[in-house]
Order: C-alpha cells, then sequence, then structure tokens
C-alpha cells in the first residue's frame, strides 16, 4: 500500500490507496482508506510536510500488515500421528450470529438489563432468553435439548440448565413489558406499519388427558381431543408481528380481542388504525370496538350466515361491476371461457343496517374461484364414494371440508319401510346447496373508499395464517414440554420473539426467499475449528442467500480461513450497535 495525494493544489485530499492485479491480468488501484484532507493535516503537525508524510507512510504500513493478515495465504501444520483432543468441540454453529445482530439492534440486553434492576437473581438473563430464540429458530425442540444445541454455539452457555426454567418464570412475569419494548425497538430496524392491524387466533394442543386451570378443553382448530390454549396474535401491515397473548382453551376466542387490543393502543401508542380479521372473530361486539376513536374494520363475511334479505341481495347476479368500472354487470350473461373474464373480480355493495350500525357488505365473484372450489369439491365427493364403498360404520363430517358431510344415510327395508339397515348415498342437496357460493366472497366494513383498496386489506390476510404456519411447523410451537402456565407463557413468548427476529431478518434481505430456504441456510451454516491456535474454516455451501446475509449484516464468515481474531471481530460487531450517521 501506498500514499497517493489527489485534488488540486488547493485541497488536496490524502488517500491509502492499494494496487492489485484484475481478473484479465491487468493492474489497478483502489482505495483503501482516506486519511483525510492535506491542510487539515498539515495544521496537525505545524505545517511539517515531511513529518506528516512520514505518519502517512506508518499508517499504510500498518495497515499493508493487518490486511495481509487476513487476505494472505495460512499453513497450518498437522501431524498424521496425533490424536484430536479428547471432548473439544470442534464444529460450530454460526448461523445463530445474524440473529444475534437483530437481537443486539432490538436492544434485547437493555431490556432485561431493566428487568434484572427490579429482580433478584444471579444468572444472565439476556444470556438465557438470546439463547432460546437461536435454538428456537435453528433447532427447535425441548428446553434440556435447546441447552445442549447452545453448546455448539462459538458462544457456548456460561449459565446451568436450571437457571433457564427459572428465567421461564421472569419471562412469563415480563411479557407485556418485553413486548411494549421490542415493538419500540424494532421501529429502529423497520419502521412499523401501523395503518392496518391483523388479529387472528390459534390454539395449541398439549399431549395429555389432564386439564387445568389454563389448559383446558375447548373448540379444537385442529379436532384434537386434547386439552388446548388459545394464542391471539396482532400483526402489522408489513406482516411483522406486533403483540401477543395466551388465554385459556375454553375461553371464546372473541372474547380474546379487546383485551390484548386495549392493551396495544394504551402501551404502543396506537391510534386509529383499520382492524382486520376473519369472521370468527368479527362478531358485533368486536365490529363496535372498533368504530371508535378513528378506527374503522374490514373483516371477512360468511354469505351463509346473513340475514335471508341481505343474501339473496349478497347473490343476485345483476348489479355487479368490474372493479374501476361504474358500469352493472349480469353475472349470468357472462361467457366465462374468455380468459378475460375468467381472471377478472366482479363485486357489488351491499348496505346493512345492524342496529345502530350502519355497514357495507362487499360481495365479490371470480370465476376463477368458482372453478377452484368445484375443483376442491369434485375431489371430496370422489372421495366420500370411497367412504361408501367401505365396510363398516359411516361417520358423519364434522368440518366443511370433510368428504364424509356429502353422505347420508337412511335405513329401509326392501319394500321401503323403516327397519335397521343402513343404506349410504350422496347427499345430492348438500352439493346443491354448497354449489350456489361458488365464486363468491364477502367482506363487511365501515369504511368508505375505494373497494379494490378494502379488498386489498383483506387479502393480505393470508400473513398471519403464514405466521401461525411458521410457529407451527418450523419453529416447532408444540409439543409443549412445559406444564406450569407461567412456563408456558413463557414458550410462546419465545416463539413470539423468535417470529418478530426471523420476520426482522426477512426484511434486511429483501423478501427474496423463502422461509425454508432461509431456516435451511442458517440452520447449515457451521465453521470447523482447525487447532486452538490457527483458526477456523467455514463447512457450509457459499450461496446467493448467503452472500445476502453477508452483506446486509456486514460481516463476512465466508472466507476460506477465519484465524481467531478475526471470528472475534466478528462476534463482537454482532453484539455492537451500529451508529447511524
Amino acid at each position: 500500500m501506498y500514499i497517493s495525494l489527489t485534488g488540486n493544489s488547493d485541497n488536496k485530499d490524502v488517500y491509502i490507496k492499494r494496487s492489485y492485479r484484475k481478473s484479465n491480468g491487468k493492474t489497478a488501484t483502489q482505495i483503501h482508506r482516506k486519511l483525510g484532507k492535506l491542510n487539515d493535516l498539515l495544521e496537525q503537525f505545524s505545517g511539517d510536510y515531511d513529518a506528516m508524510m512520514t505518519w502517512a507512510k506508518s499508517e499504510a504500513d500498518k495497515d499493508t500488515v493487518e490486511y495481509n493478515s487476513k487476505t494472505g495465504s495460512v499453513t497450518v501444520s498437522f501431524s498424521r500421528s496425533a490424536y484430536i483432543p479428547k471432548n473439544e468441540e470442534r464444529c460450530f454453529q454460526i448461523g445463530y450470529l445474524f440473529l444475534q445482530k437483530l437481537c443486539t439492534e432490538l436492544k434485547i440486553d437493555s431490556i432485561c438489563r431493566k428487568i434484572s434492576s427490579r429482580r433478584r437473581y444471579t444468572y444472565d438473563f439476556s444470556a438465557i432468553l438470546t439463547d432460546q430464540i437461536f435454538s428456537r429458530i435453528l433447532a427447535p425442540s425441548s428446553k434440556l435439548s435447546s441447552y445442549s444445541f447452545c453448546q455448539t454455539l462459538l458462544e457456548p452457555p456460561k449459565y446451568e440448565l436450571q437457571n433457564i426454567y427459572r428465567a421461564l418464570s421472569v419471562m412469563a412475569e415480563e411479557s407485556d413489558f418485553i413486548q411494549e419494548e421490542l415493538y419500540r425497538n424494532s421501529n429502529f430496524i423497520h419502521p412499523r406499519n401501523k395503518k392496518i392491524l391483523y388479529y387472528d387466533c390459534t390454539n395449541y394442543y398439549f399431549e395429555t388427558e389432564q386439564d387445568d386451570d389454563f389448559r383446558k378443553y375447548g373448540k379444537s382448530k385442529e379436532n384434537r381431543p386434547n386439552p388446548i390454549v388459545t394464542m391471539g396474535l396482532f400483526m402489522d401491515a408489513d406482516g411483522i408481528p406486533l403483540a401477543f397473548d395466551v388465554f385459556p382453551g375454553n375461553q371464546n376466542e372473541q372474547t380474546t380481542l379487546k383485551p390484548l387490543e386495549t392493551k396495544v393502543i394504551r402501551d404502543f401508542a396506537c391510534g386509529g388504525f383499520i382492524f382486520c380479521s376473519d369472521a370468527g372473530l368479527g362478531s358485533k361486539s368486536n365490529r363496535r370496538f372498533n368504530s371508535f376513536a378513528n378506527r374503522s374494520y374490514v373483516i371477512t363475511q360468511s354469505l351463509k350466515k346473513m340475514r335471508e334479505e341481505d343474501r339473496l341481495t349478497a347473490l343476485n347476479p345483476k348489479q355487479f361491476r368490474r372493479l374501476g368500472s361504474g358500469q352493472f354487470i349480469d353475472l349470468s350473461t357472462l361467457d366465462e371461457s374468455d380468459p378475460d373474464i375468467y381472471e377478472t373480480i366482479f363485486y357489488k355493495e351491499v348496505p346493512v343496517v345492524n342496529g345502530t350500525m350502519d355497514e357495507t357488505v362487499i360481495v365479490t365473484y371470480s370465476p376463477k374461484y368458482k372453478a377452484y372450489q368445484k375443483r376442491i369439491r369434485g375431489q371430496q365427493i370422489a372421495r366420500a364414494v370411497k367412504m361408501m364403498e367401505q365396510p363398516g360404520k359411516k361417520r358423519r363430517g364434522k368440518n366443511q371440508n370433510d368428504p364424509a358431510r356429502f353422505i347420508k344415510s337412511t335405513a329401509v327395508t326392501e319394500a321401503g319401510e323403516a327397519a335397521g339397515k343402513n343404506i349410504y348415498e350422496l347427499d345430492l342437496d348438500r352439493i346443491s346447496e354448497e354449489e350456489k357460493y361458488d365464486g363468491f366472497y364477502a367482506v363487511i366494513t365501515n369504511l368508505e373508499g375505494e373497494v379494490g383498496e378494502i379488498l386489498k386489506i383483506n387479502r393480505q390476510r393470508w400473513e398471519i395464517e403464514e405466521n401461525f404456519r411458521i410457529m407451527k411447523t418450523d419453529f416447532e410451537a408444540r409439543p409443549v414440554y412445559v406444564r406450569r402456565k407461567e412456563r408456558i407463557k413463557a414458550h410462546f413468548l419465545i416463539c413470539y420473539i423468535s417470529l418478530l427476529v426471523y420476520r426482522l431478518l426477512e426484511k434486511k434481505i429483501g423478501n427474496n426467499y423463502t422461509c425454508n430456504e432461509i431456516l435451511s441456510t442458517l440452520r447449515s451454516m457451521q465453521v470447523t475449528l482447525l487447532s486452538k491456535e490457527s483458526g477456523y474454516i467455514p463447512s457450509y455451501k457459499r450461496t446467493e442467500l448467503t452472500d445476502a446475509l453477508h452483506k446486509a449484516f456486514n460481516f463476512h464468515t465466508d472466507y476460506e480461513f477465519i484465524s481467531k481474531s478475526a471470528m472475534r471481530n466478528i462476534i463482537k460487531s454482532t453484539k455492537t450497535k451500529e451508529v447511524k450517521k
């Protein structure tokens, strides 16, 4: 490296530059570091040009040594007769470093210090919480297994296993505070879009038959005969989780909304917003609650549960329109074989009055959606026919997607008289009734605005379902290996924070990759320790995704060789919050 002065005579800059050879064999130069303005530097050395240049060259020499230590070739000696050290970990997980950087930016350490200031415990609460997040994302399992997994991190735990269980009680008690702080801090990573808030519930079953004051028998979304708990989750308009709570399994999910939404409004300083949810949470009471203080709502509406007169109006094929057009269309006149018609969504607005509430039901019709529903029902009918051909007692369908709902049984004799013999046949009336609703979809709202924008708000609800899927499937939120109420709540707090961290990571790398791609990549990122004296070599595949991760987080673990000092610097960088200029 060498010193270069560039610029005009009155305004020169002093640079450290580096020469290198390009792939075509030609040499080129690159700025390595700017030392400053020449006049400013001369002033520091009292106008002594030679002294200033001597200092500049010494800086170039130091940068050269540092650069060569990082980029030069490395020779490591091994013995063919020497055994590897006994009980020494040689392979380390490093995917957690990206998660650690996000935890740093979320100021989890600061949150934990605030908690520790009003509590008495001697263990490292912050390390336990972050390690639980890492293991939930990278190797989801029990708390015992997570402790074992964390032994493979570059920074293994310095706390004991029993400290994890003690910390769970603290997590549960401080859950509201932690959520509030995380929400506030997350705005510095990705400004939160609070214009639209989505809410939904799911439940988690426990592999036991014994219920208690929290794990209760209730309506299971998975039709499991086990005690359950219910999770209510708020999500912002960008698909990032906002807040959550866990409720007893026998509590009506409609009653979970108000206490959690009240907390969000109060603690998260969320003012006017559009509330969006599905029909199961869109009770009249919940809609009325979101009709005040500049709040409004967009909620899916079951056409089957509408008042008969409103339902007949909604399903009447007349007075539909295309989005963006004021011309009325009769659906019965459509040529649905026309590709343009097939891909078009038609709508009509049906004003409804529920007591003192003036609402509008927006009914949409899609030939493409109709074809999809018809195809799915055809497959279900085929399965129902196979079920009828099987010996044994036939069961009635338990849910709206069970093929058995299309089977009806009649007890008759050969003469047509009542008897004990059951004859199974397709329920043609049931099939015909369902066909009436093919292609139709509806939302109810108190918003006044562009229909297309209202429908767009509702379509975004799939992301909250995706959040539940990630927690249940990718993060394996169940089975839940703890039984006490406070530990169950802490478990789901860990799942929630893990989801928040994951969603922020997605945003950071540009939403260009699937959940499976991201998680499988992070989970595969390992390094192998060559020796205590030398350093590490990466033992994972470098891909476009690993490049994107390193670029987004501004550190690299993808060099052929990483010295121990360089790795320490990487670890340090993940624990240091960058100051934005």
